[in-house]
């Protein structure tokens, strides 16, 4: 039973669903994170779409998701593990921009899933790929089905850190936009399962996922994200693009290579200098879809990790977090590397 005061909380983290576009008919031309979230919440009230009284609001940010910081990433999993915690919190929502959210989704997932599985509680990603004021906006149907799942019960689909887009559930670690105006944009139907009706298989693989997943991911600080960035390998690439980082404090790159993690043959020299000089290398794949592995399609230099099922956006979060943890585990007297830490995120059930 609820006590009166138990709540869904929900962040805010601006993007379309906050929206306005100057034509409504026009969703293309428009701001993102121009309406507040309160407000949002108050629609779906007024309509009679959620219950008066039972959702709490919190505005984190009013961005434009591609605009995303590591700085933000902190804010928002300290609050996430927060409202876990509070015994008054049911579930917390995170609306959320399309453009970044598979980098959220991969972080929240890295560092709060364990925390949520533990409390019997959910986190559950949304956002929108129409404006608020277009005639057919989406989000407050997504919306309204993630504070539904956010408290719907263990025994339908266990606790954890999920997405939720056009009627859809996934994981927030599958979330990721592979379409630029697609209302189910954000997942891809084969990782994700109709809300209303749970694929026994889908629910057996995110119970596998859970079982195979290792502990939560500690939290960087604001200012203490490592530098990692992306470089993408390509026809004609040139040895320049990577001694540009040579004399840079750059901590990791990920390289979104060709077909199965792919690298350009004038990049090879030039990376194994870097990793010489310790910085760390994953590679990750450009197609959008399938696993990356290590020693495919030739023999990788060693100490590279491969990035799984990973896009290159979430392997780039997936090896700051595990950069960050390693250093800590090194103040701690502990052994952990890296790869140590980047297999905890990327290494799961196929």
């Amino acid at each position: 039973m609820k006590s009166p005061n138990q709540h869904v909380l929900v962040i805010g983290m601006g993007g379309t669903i906050a929206g306005l576009a100057q034509n409504p008919k026009n969703p293309s031309a428009y701001r993102a994170g121009q309406v507040a979230l309160e407000a949002l919440i108050v629609t779906l009230q007024s309509s009679n779409r959620v219950a008066q009284g039972e959702i709490r609001t919190q505005q984190l940010a009013s961005i434009d998701s591609r605009d995303l910081s590591d700085a933000l990433l902190t804010q928002l999993g300290l609050a996430v593990r927060a409202a876990l915690d509070n015994p008054l919190v049911l579930g917390v929502v995170v609306t959320h921009g399309t453009d970044t959210i598979e980098e959220t989704g991969l972080f929240l997932d890295a560092v709060c899933s364990k925390q949520a599985e533990r409390l019997g509680k959910r986190v559950v990603l949304t956002g929108a790929m129409l404006p608020s004021n277009h005639p057919q906006a989406d989000g407050p149907l997504n919306l309204q089905a993630a504070l539904h799942w956010a408290q719907m019960d263990l025994q339908t689909c266990p606790a954890g850190v999920f997405g939720i887009f056009a009627g859809r559930v996934c994981l927030a670690r599958d979330l990721a936009k592979r379409h630029t105006s697609d209302l189910n944009a954000p997942l891809r139907d084969a990782l994700s399962s109709p809300i209303h009706l749970i694929n026994p298989s889908w629910l057996a693989r995110i119970r596998r996922i859970q079982i195979d997943s290792g502990p939560d991911m500690p939290i960087p600080a604001e200012d203490a994200w490592p530098w990692v960035e992306i470089l993408t390998s390509h026809a004609g690439a040139r040895p320049e693009t990577v001694l540009h980082w040579q004399n840079q404090a750059i901590q990791g790159l990920v390289i979104a290579g060709t077909g199965m993690g792919g690298v350009h043959a004038a990049w090879l020299k030039p990376l194994h200098t870097l990793a010489e000089k310790g910085v760390a290398i994953a590679k990750a794949s450009r197609v959008g879809a399938g696993h990356v592995h290590l020693h495919l399609p030739e023999t990788d230099p060693a100490g590279w990790v491969a990035a799984g099922s990973l896009t290159a956006p979430k392997a780039r979060i997936a090896l700051q977090l595990a950069l960050y943890a390693a250093a800590e585990a090194k103040l701690g007297g502990k052994s952990m590397t890296w790869q140590d830490f980047f297999a905890r995120i990327a290494v799961l059930p196929e």
